[in-house]
Formats: C-alpha cells, structure tokens, sequence
C-alpha cells in the first residue's frame, strides 16, 4: 500500500530547505563572496530579482495622489525646469544623451524618453516621491513641494511624446553660457572709486 507523506513530514522538509537558504544566503554575506563593485554586472538572476521586487513594490505602494489628466503646458514647464537641474544628467532626454559617468551606476538609471512609458503616472509621482533603495534614485519629497512633484511627474510623464525641440525649449537648454562681463583690459582702464576723485576738504 502507497504511503503518503504525513504533515509533520512535509513540514521537516519545507523547514529543512528553509534552513539550507539562510545557510547559503549568510555565507555569502559573511564571506563577500558577492562582488557589490559597480564595474561589474548583476548576475541575470540577480538582476531580476531586484528589478521585479522593485517594480511589484511600487506598484503596491503607488496611489491617491491628485494628478491632473490633461497637464496645462505651464505645469510641464515647470517640472522640465527641476527635471533640467536634477534628472537630466542621470536620464537624458529627447536629443540629450544622460552624463557619461552616470553609465557607470548600476543598475543603469533608464533614459526616461522610453522607459517613462513602463509607469503610470501615479508610479512616477511615487517615484520621484520616495526614491528607490539602492539604485540612486533618490526621494525628492522631502526637498520639493508636493506641487513641484507633480510638475516633475507630469513632464516625466509627457517626455515619451516630445520631440529634441520640444525638450529644448522646455528645459530651456538651447540657452547659452551667460555673457561674460568684459575685463578692465577689453574695457581700457578701470575708473578710479568716487572717493578717490572727490576734492580734498578743506
């Protein structure tokens, strides 16, 4: 007669390869046997265990912020002003290619141009809300308003739909260094301060 597995014997197995996995997870803790440089890619399934928690975790935690469903363009202004200053060198844009040395973080920060298109408009808000751990996404609730975080959500939001010039006269970055004011040499001589021309008193 077949014997089938008791309660107690399914529970010692289950218990047995639990106690195998912490085993295996603190010698690679303890040992550092993981090699954490930045140089060096995640193995694959590494990789995806970190992108899926992270995108289940969002997902889960993302909602009830009041985002408008047709941005004014002043609203998309506003935030391609703080993206310009604070996201660009990590996410590029349309026509403008992310800071070299950001290519080095890993994981890789997205360029935003294709990857906006993966979140929802409240994920994105939560996002630039909350940052994410280990990735260099930083939170940017506690420094912005919750005004100036729906204006960077909303233009994050748009970016997919924008064209070089868009971007550019969004961000406004087809200004050029500012004027320098010209040296003493390109003026001729410095004029004298007013008091060194004021007539003696008397």
């Amino acid at each position: 007669m077949e014997k089938h597995p008791t309660i107690l014997g399914v529970f010692s197995g289950v218990l047995g390869t639990i106690l195998v996995a912490i085993a295996v997870w603190l010698t690679v803790v303890y040992t550092g046997a993981y090699n954490v440089a930045a140089s060096d890619q995640h193995f694959d399934a590494v990789r995806w265990s970190f992108d899926t928690t992270m995108r289940r975790s969002v997902a889960s935690r993302a909602g009830g912020a009041d985002l408008p469903q047709n941005p004014s363009e002043n609203l998309v202004a506003e935030g391609a002003g703080y993206y310009a200053e604070s996201c660009a060198q990590c996410h590029g844009g349309p026509g403008k290619d992310p800071a070299e040395w950001s290519r080095g973080m890993r994981p890789e920060p997205p360029h935003l141009t294709e990857a906006a298109t993966e979140w929802t408009g409240e994920e994105i808000h939560w996002i630039v809300t909350n940052g994410i751990k280990m990735t260099g996404m930083p939170a940017f609730g506690g420094r912005h308003s919750s005004e100036e975080i729906t204006a960077i959500a909303a233009f994050v939001s748009a970016l997919p739909g924008l064209t070089a010039d868009d971007y550019t006269r969004l961000t406004g970055s087809a200004q050029g260094p500012a004027e320098e004011t010209p040296s003493s040499d390109a003026r001729g001589p410095a004029e004298p301060p007013a008091e060194a021309i004021q007539p003696p008193s008397e």
